[in-house]
């Protein structure tokens, strides 16, 4: 009986529809888009480490559109665009509408979320939202998990007369993220990010990826602090995730996809 299930177990490994594929979806921060990812030569770089570049994902009139073609692999990433002004609950909900495009088109598959700056915490907030995707994995680069002076001071001056002349300076953007620096902000009882923080999260991977300027991880970037890039300090997570250092400023760059793929490659 044991040398039966035994064998069983190994045919089950052996079949091809048994093993398990992964899916990269590669989520934008804020101002950026798909060619954030795609100008810095990441999908690219990811297909060199044998994530095949499965194409862009987008929204239109009609609703999603997801590329016809199928690359053939088991692993595979997609660039895809959302609103990166519009508050963290839109951009979300748009994510885990394009993780549920991906499951259906790839039944049975893993489903990772990378995510730069803003993007990594509105795809936390997507998984926090609808558990029943059952995201496998989340890595954040440069997120402000616990908040972002920048968005504090970007909200202050949304909020100011200077608001009044943003339009006529090319930075009306100003005024279409203040709900996003809002959620933004250093968090706390009064936003977006303070329910975040303490809400039941989903069982996943967790993996921050801590962009700092000299090496020093608690100085961080030019956009926000070390700590606060730390899923470990989210008190929904403390211990949960796991932490990789990367000199660099705050943007994205083509050195990234080795990064990822690396960390990728120890799931």
């Amino acid at each position: 009986m044991i040398r039966f299930l035994a064998l069983m177990c190994a045919l089950v490994t052996l079949t091809p529809g048994a093993v398990l594929a992964d899916t990269v979806l590669l989520v934008p921060g804020y101002l950026g888009s798909a060619q954030s990812w795609r100008g810095n030569n990441i999908p690219y770089g990811l297909s060199r480490a044998g994530w095949l570049d499965a194409g862009h994902l987008s929204l239109g009139p009609r609703g999603t559109f997801i590329p016809r073609r199928k690359v053939q692999g088991k692993k595979r990433s997609y660039t895809l665009d959302i609103p990166t002004e519009a508050p963290l609950v839109v951009q979300a909900d748009l994510i885990a509408r394009y993780v549920a495009l991906v499951q259906k088109r790839h039944v049975g598959e893993r489903v990772i979320l990378v995510g730069h700056s803003a993007g990594g915490v509105a795809s936390r907030l997507a998984m926090v939202r609808y558990p029943a995707l059952k995201v496998y994995a989340l890595l954040t680069i440069a997120s402000p998990h616990l908040g972002s002076g920048m968005a504090d001071l970007g909200r202050s001056v949304s909020n100011s007369p200077l608001s009044w002349f943003a339009p006529f300076m090319g930075a009306n953007t100003i005024n279409r993220s203040r709900a996003l620096y809002h959620d933004l902000g250093h968090e706390g009882p009064h936003n977006l990010l303070g329910w975040l923080n303490r809400a039941a999260h989903p069982t996943a991977h967790y993996i921050s990826v801590i962009r700092t300027k000299d090496g020093n991880v608690a100085t961080g970037d030019s956009m926000t602090v070390g700590w606060r890039q730390n899923m470990n300090f989210v008190p929904a997570l403390r211990g949960r995730a796991r932490t990789f250092g990367s000199i660099g400023n705050h943007a994205l760059r083509p050195a990234d996809s080795v990064l990822i793929a690396q960390i990728l490659s120890r799931l």
